[in-house]
């Protein structure tokens, strides 16, 4: 590698690890399509990434969508424990937007907080089985970036409606 040193180690597994590889990602995409990113400081706020807008501030959560069975699936609530117990949230009225990495596909797709269920959020690739057409989020109208003109533009309009309570 043109002396330049091997890693310490290979990527792990550990959620934190994955996450942030996750929210690198986005960023990178954010970044590369020309939006103002900004970071916040510190940890344990309820967004990753803040894009500034012309109309404003728009608070996006990363996460991680695994593949399965023609769809990605992500987490659309947070969840904290300890040896006392779990704390599980939603995000509503925290952020506007989840933006979602695909590990497998490497591509990113932004959803709107108000469109997401609780619990998990699923995007599909693949028609379902069952020949079923009403009520599915189909991934190709999140993906962010995928024509050339594609960026938040066709989403920005829903962060009127703010986020609900599915």
């Amino acid at each position: 590698m043109g002396g330049f040193p091997d890693p310490k180690r290979p990527p792990t597994a550990h959620p934190v690890d994955v996450g942030l590889r996750s929210e690198t990602a986005v960023l990178a995409t954010l970044v590369r399509l020309g939006y103002d990113v900004l970071v916040p400081h510190g940890t344990n706020h309820r967004y990753d990434l803040v894009v500034d807008t012309d109309d404003g501030f728009i608070r996006i959560q990363c996460k991680t969508g695994v593949h399965r069975d023609g769809v990605v699936i992500f987490r659309s609530q947070s969840v904290r424990s300890n040896t006392r117990g779990a704390l599980v949230r939603t995000y509503v009225g925290e952020i506007d937007f989840f933006a979602v990495h695909s590990p497998v596909s490497g591509r990113v797709f932004m959803v709107p907080c108000d469109e997401t269920t609780r619990g998990h959020t699923t995007l599909r690739f693949d028609p379902p089985a069952n020949g079923q057409v009403k009520g599915i989020r189909w991934a190709a109208d999140y993906a962010l970036g995928e024509e050339p003109e594609r960026g938040l533009e066709p989403l920005r309009s829903r962060l009127q409606i703010g986020c609900s309570t599915n």
